[in-house]
């Protein structure tokens, strides 16, 4: 996870910040480098930049590793219709948990698409693979939260418990912040766009919420929430390209660290990242990595991740 705040206070001096920070997760020292910009906005924030870092992940649909159209999942009936699968494996969950483990790579998230029990097995098999290094998502409830930080999860990620029904169940939120805690609390922001704006999407991606991802809205739940992660569900698994207006937003509003994910197709869609959102949005490759059976290279971009880290540092 980032080490390091997004914004810092105005009673902050650049000579007060560390350039350095480090944290010791699953055995592994996750080091962040942030600097200060200089720059202090009219609101008497001051900005702070940090290297962009790779998140990797593993998503799990019927206890098996795949990569799904996020925006085809839906609760099926009669076996009438089935998720646009673009990657399936028999290598299991823990392999791939390894796999990241071995490159120091923390941050990621393991995502359960089905609250089955076959799933359900599979995620707690990657925790344990990688105790400290993942976040679960997928059906997570403030009565199950702890069970997975047992299992070693670094945080849980929530959407449709607490967006429900459309709108925000902000008594569940400050539930699940009571039981498990903002320091291990994710909250997915996964989006569509509607009407212009940006609306929070639950239950699959399908349905939408009445709440709009701008900078009031992050502010707030920013005070419940260690991080973000936010699926650009309208690129998500399709490998079209990025969405660089919300990259864009996310850099410019989200006062803690957030990871989009959606479209990354080329090399080259991690350094637009990079750009549109300021230096200050990290990032999940999902179906275009060669691991997923894709054409990008993994180790490419793990390659790419430390570059980050080392320019920063230079």
């Amino acid at each position: 996870m980032r080490s390091c705040s997004s914004r810092a206070s105005s009673t902050l001096t650049p000579s007060s910040l560390n350039l350095s920070f480090g944290r010791s997760i699953g055995g592994f020292n996750s080091r962040r480098r942030c600097i200060s910009l200089a720059a202090i906005s009219r609101s008497s924030r001051m900005s702070v930049s940090c290297a962009v870092q790779f998140r990797p992940c593993i998503d799990i649909h019927k206890g098996k590793v795949k990569q799904i159209v996020g925006s085809t999942l839906r609760d099926l009936k009669d076996g009438d219709s089935t998720p646009t699968t673009n990657f399936e494996t028999d290598k299991s969950p823990s392999e791939f948990a390894n796999l990241y483990r071995q490159d120091g790579l923390t941050g990621g998230h393991v995502i359960m698409l089905g609250a089955d029990p076959l799933s359900k097995a599979a995620a707690i098999e990657a925790l344990r693979a990688y105790p400290g290094g993942l976040q679960v998502g997928g059906g997570i409830t403030s009565e199950n939260s702890l069970s997975y930080i047992d299992e070693g999860a670094s945080h849980v990620i929530v959407t449709s418990y607490v967006f429900s029904n459309g709108k925000m169940d902000l008594e569940r939120l400050k539930d699940l912040v009571h039981v498990v805690g903002k320091q291990r609390l994710v909250l997915d922001l996964s989006c569509r766009k509607k009407e212009g704006r940006y609306a929070i999407v639950t239950d699959r991606w399908q349905k939408f919420s009445d709440v709009y991802l701008d900078e009031k809205v992050l502010d707030f739940l920013a005070g419940y929430a260690d991080e973000f992660l936010v699926h650009g569900v309208d690129v998500e698994g399709k490998k079209l390209g990025i969405d660089e207006e919300l990259v864009a937003l996310l850099g410019r509003h989200s006062p803690i660290p957030v990871t989009y994910a959606g479209g990354v197709t080329v090399m080259n869609d991690l350094e637009r990242i990079k750009l549109a959102g300021m230096g200050r949005v990290d990032v999940t490759v999902g179906s275009a990595l060669d691991i997923f059976g894709g054409n990008l290279p993994y180790k490419d971009v793990v390659e790419w991740h430390y570059s980050q880290q080392e320019a920063l540092a230079a």
